[in-house]
């Protein structure tokens, strides 16, 4: 027993370092685009709540369409209240109804109906929520690898230029470089390290966007590698798909509701009426000794539309400027939808041909330049400052190549949304 008690804390405390191993090591694992887009997914309230509306809706489309609950009514009649007792006067009678109101023509079908087109709509702005969840998340996250693997260039490149200020200061000491070409190397030193500064916070901006999507995860390092994005159908198909765009289809039914709105307000010009069935039970014999006979008693009421100039009339004017302001925005959301569809292809075009121009010509032009100006300034041919400028064009280039790839790539997760591409 001694033996146990004293081994505890030891399997303790190897547990206890196993977790924190297995926490370090899940925090340093690398996230990819798919597991954050899921992530985001996942973990959006927004689409949520428009699937519980949507829910609500489809529930309100039943109730609408059901009749009115029936009214139970008791109560005395023609009790005399001067004399006499219930049995006394012939027309004393303990009443018992029931009535049911019936609305006007179509109205409950036309309600329900508006309800449904409602529910159907908030359905497809839940769809278009999560298009653009995944979109704003892809750009996010695509946003950190940049400034990621910006910070990656940068620090490779600085042990060169570490190594160019030492050569410098050293041949400087000799006297077989000027003052001026050490500060220069020092200030350029200086500035790489400015520069990683602004990387840094660049990075955590970017982090810190991209948590507002997957929450603390995007506090671990983006996988090195991007998502491809060099391939998307022709313009004429995704203008074909952006019609069945979710958030045009929710436009639509917002139409369809309106027309139903309409349709009902046509409808309420129609007289609503009531059915009332009533049973009167009455005590007391006749003059001829036999018992006082119950009353059944059955009526209609009719609504009267005398007043329909500011009711209905007003009504259905609403009703029809409603359906016209969401057709209207129906068709301005397809403008701008479109407008941006085409815009952004041809911003994914010229980035896609800038990006082949650099991984063509330009990336190897640049560092051929820069491998050129080192070895005349080697064999005291070329000048220090060609070799600063040419070095850091060849970083420069380096990152240029990189965020092409970046803003290609978010500009894919936009047609992505538009066009239906699957991320």
């Amino acid at each position: 027993m001694t033996l146990f008690c004293g081994r505890l804390p030891l399997h303790l405390l190897w547990l206890l370092l196993a977790l924190a191993f297995t926490a370090q090591a899940q925090h340093n694992l690398p996230l990819t685009l798919a597991e954050a887009e899921q992530l985001a997914l996942d973990q959006e309230p927004g689409h949520a709540a428009m699937l519980a509306q949507a829910a609500a809706l489809k529930d309100h489309a039943v109730a609408a369409g059901q009749l009115p609950d029936p009214i139970f009514r008791a109560g005395l009649a023609n009790y005399p209240i001067s004399s006499g007792g219930f049995s006394t006067e012939g027309m004393t009678q303990a009443q018992l109804g029931l009535r049911q109101s019936f609305p006007s023509g179509k109205s409950r079908a036309f309600s329900t109906e508006q309800y449904e087109s409602l529910a159907l709509g908030m359905g497809e702005s839940a769809d278009a929520r999560s298009r653009d969840v995944l979109m704003q998340t892809r750009r996010a996250w695509l946003e950190a690898y940049y400034w990621q693997r910006a910070r990656d260039i940068v620090t490779e490149s600085r042990p060169f230029f570490g190594d160019l200020v030492e050569v410098t200061r050293s041949q400087y000491a000799v006297g077989r470089k000027t003052q001026h070409d050490l500060l220069r190397a020092e200030l350029e030193f200086s500035r790489l390290d400015d520069r990683l500064i602004e990387i840094d916070r660049q990075y955590a901006q970017a982090t810190a966007m991209l948590s507002a999507w997957t929450g603390s995860i995007a506090n671990r390092p983006m996988s090195s590698t991007p998502p491809n994005s060099q391939q998307i159908p022709e313009i004429g198909v995704l203008r074909s798909a952006l019609e069945a765009h979710p958030a045009l289809l929710a436009a639509e039914a917002q139409v369809d509701a309106r027309r139903a709105g309409v349709n009902l307000a046509e409808e309420q010009k129609k007289p609503a009426w009531a059915l009332d069935l009533g049973y009167g039970y009455r005590d007391g014999t006749l003059p001829s000794g036999e018992p006082r006979s119950d009353f059944v008693s059955l009526s209609v009421s009719l609504e009267l539309p005398f007043f329909q100039k500011n009711r209905q009339d007003r009504k259905l004017s609403a009703a029809l400027s409603e359906r016209s302001a969401a057709e209207y925005k129906k068709d301005q959301l397809l403008r701008e939808m479109a407008s941006q569809l085409d815009a952004e292809f041809t911003h994914w075009t010229d980035l896609t041909r800038r990006v082949g121009l650099y991984e063509s010509r330009i990336l190897s032009l640049s560092e051929d330049q820069a491998q050129a100006a080192l070895l005349a300034y080697q064999s005291e041919a070329g000048d220090f400052a060609d070799v600063m400028r040419a070095y850091i064009n060849d970083l420069n280039t380096r990152l240029e190549h990189v965020r092409l790839q970046v803003d290609r790539g978010q500009s894919y997760a936009v047609l992505a949304n538009l066009g239906g591409i699957s991320q």
